[in-house]
């Protein structure tokens, strides 16, 4: 009962702050939950995770795919500063999202607080909800900081 009441909560939050994304996701595992279907619930968790970095990576990479990214791209993005700070931001997300997968094995009790925070975030500062794994990242650098290792 406590697990669909915070899927509600989730809910509303997502609509209240116009995420369609977390409505969206809550109103499925609620469904799910609602419906009998439980047994998923682990599919979506862990390779649901994989899955759904898989296709946010397939859709960063499509223009590549269909010709959107010229040559001319390519060099500006090595060349202008915009293109250089892009890079060592993909570099910086990179390293952190490695760290927070590990953070997040090590330490799982602060899945709690991440969910909570991307929540927010989602919700109250029209963020999207596509990088806990960087938020763990950050979360670990802060705790190294904090506490050390």
């Amino acid at each position: 009962m406590f697990h669909d009441i915070c899927l509600l909560v989730m809910l509303f939050l997502g609509v209240v702050g116009e995420n369609y994304l977390v409505s969206v996701s809550a109103a499925i595992l609620l469904l799910i939950r609602l419906i009998g279907l439980d047994q998923l619930l682990p599919y979506l968790e862990g390779p649901g995770l994989r899955l759904g970095l898989t296709l946010l990576i397939l859709s960063i990479l499509t223009p590549f795919a269909i010709g959107r990214i010229t040559t001319e791209d390519i060099i500006g993005a090595v060349t202008r500063p915009q293109g250089a700070a892009a890079i060592v931001a993909g570099i910086a997300g990179a390293y952190l999202g490695a760290r927070g997968l590990n953070f997040l094995e090590t330490h799982p009790e602060s899945i709690t607080g991440l969910v909570i925070g991307t929540i927010i975030g989602a919700t109250f500062f029209k963020g999207i909800p596509v990088g806990p794994l960087v938020a763990a990242g950050m979360a670990a650098l802060l705790a190294d900081f904090l506490i050390g290792s």
